[in-house]
C-alpha cells in the first residue's frame, strides 16, 4: 500500500483506494470493491505516518455536506391512529435520486443525530403506507456495524479470527426515524418486524451474501428502547462511551449507548463462531439454491 500511495501519487485518493481494492484483491461477495473502507484505512495509515497521500483536490467547500431543505421535508400535519389502520406498510428501498433527497432531508432535518454520509455497505428505507395513499411515516438506514463492542462480543462468543472474518454477516440499523408528527401505536416494532424479514433478501442481492445478525444502539439518554423489545430485539449490555469505528481506544467521553441485537437465523451464536471460508460458503450455497 506504502508503495501504491507512491507509485500513483498523481491520482485522487479515491482513485488509489480503487487501485488498491484491485491490486489485493478487496471486494465484496458480489464484486465490487470496497474502495470506501479502503480509503478509510489509507487515511488512517497516512495519519500515523505509515505512508503519504496526494492533498485533496479542492472540489468544493470542505466540512459537513450542507443538506439544502425543501418543503418536501416540512413538518406536516399530526397523523394518529394503531399500526393495523395504515396497513399494509410499504418498506421502500431508496434507488432514485428523488427518493434519496427526501430520505436525506428527513433524516437531516428530524433526526437528532442528523446526516452523515455512510461508509461502507449500507441501505436506505422509507416506510410508506398503503392506506394513506403512500404518505412516508418513517426512514430506515441500515450499515456496516460497529467494529468492536466488548457486551455483543461476549454475547457471540468468538475469537479474533472468528471475529475479523465474520464481522460482515452482522449489519448495523444506524438510523431509524419515526416521523415526529406520525404517533401511530404499535408502528415503530412492525416496521422493525417487517424490515428484517426484508433486509436480508435486499442485502443479499446488493452485496452477494445473507447477513446473520443484526444490531443497532439505543442512546439510554434520550430513549428505552421500546420499539426494539416489542420487536423481540436482546438488549445484551452497553457500549463504553467511545465510538462506533474506535479500533484504537482513542475517543472517550460519548454517552455510553444500549446494545440490542437480533437474530436472523437459528443457533446464530454457534454460525458466526465458525471458520470464516466455512460460515461465507454457507451463506454463497444458500443464495445459489
Amino acid at each position: 500500500m506504502h508503495e501504491m500511495a507512491q507509485d500513483y501519487a498523481g491520482l485522487a485518493v479515491t482513485e488509489i483506494a480503487r487501485t488498491v481494492c484491485e491490486l489485493l484483491p478487496w471486494k465484496r461477495a458480489n464484486g465490487r470493491l470496497k474502495d470506501q473502507e479502503c480509503r478509510q484505512l489509507l487515511e488512517y495509515l497516512c495519519d500515523q505516518g505509515w505512508l503519504r497521500l496526494p492533498a485533496v483536490r479542492n472540489s468544493g467547500p470542505r466540512g459537513p455536506r450542507q443538506i439544502d431543505l425543501t418543503e418536501a421535508s416540512a413538518p406536516q400535519a399530526r397523523v394518529e391512529g394503531s399500526a393495523g389502520e395504515f396497513a399494509p406498510l410499504t418498506i421502500q428501498l431508496v434507488e432514485s435520486r428523488e427518493e434519496s433527497q427526501l430520505w436525506t432531508e428527513l433524516i437531516e432535518r428530524h433526526h437528532y443525530l442528523r446526516y452523515r454520509v455512510p461508509v461502507g455497505a449500507n441501505l436506505r428505507y422509507l416506510v410508506r403506507s398503503g392506506a394513506s395513499g403512500g404518505s412516508v411515516l418513517a426512514c430506515l438506514l441500515w450499515s456496516s456495524p460497529a467494529w468492536k463492542m466488548a457486551a455483543r462480543d461476549e454475547w457471540i462468543g468468538w475469537n479474533a479470527e472468528q471475529h475479523e472474518g465474520n464481522l460482515q454477516l452482522l449489519v448495523n440499523n444506524s438510523r431509524f426515524l419515526v416521523l415526529p408528527w406520525v404517533r401511530i401505536q404499535g408502528l415503530a416494532s412492525k416496521v422493525l418486524a417487517q424490515s428484517a424479514r426484508q433486509l436480508p433478501l435486499d442485502w443479499e442481492h446488493h452485496y452477494g451474501y445473507r447477513p446473520l445478525l443484526l444490531e443497532t444502539l439505543v442512546d439510554a439518554q434520550r430513549f428505552r428502547g421500546t420499539c426494539y423489545r416489542a420487536a423481540n430485539w436482546i438488549r445484551v449490555g452497553q457500549t463504553q462511551g467511545r465510538g462506533r469505528m474506535d479500533r484504537e481506544h482513542r475517543t472517550k467521553g460519548l454517552a455510553p449507548k444500549d446494545i440490542y441485537l437480533y437474530p436472523l437465523c437459528h443457533n446464530v451464536q454457534r454460525k458466526l463462531c465458525r471458520d470464516p471460508l466455512l460460515t461465507h460458503r454457507s451463506t454463497s450455497n444458500r443464495q445459489t439454491r
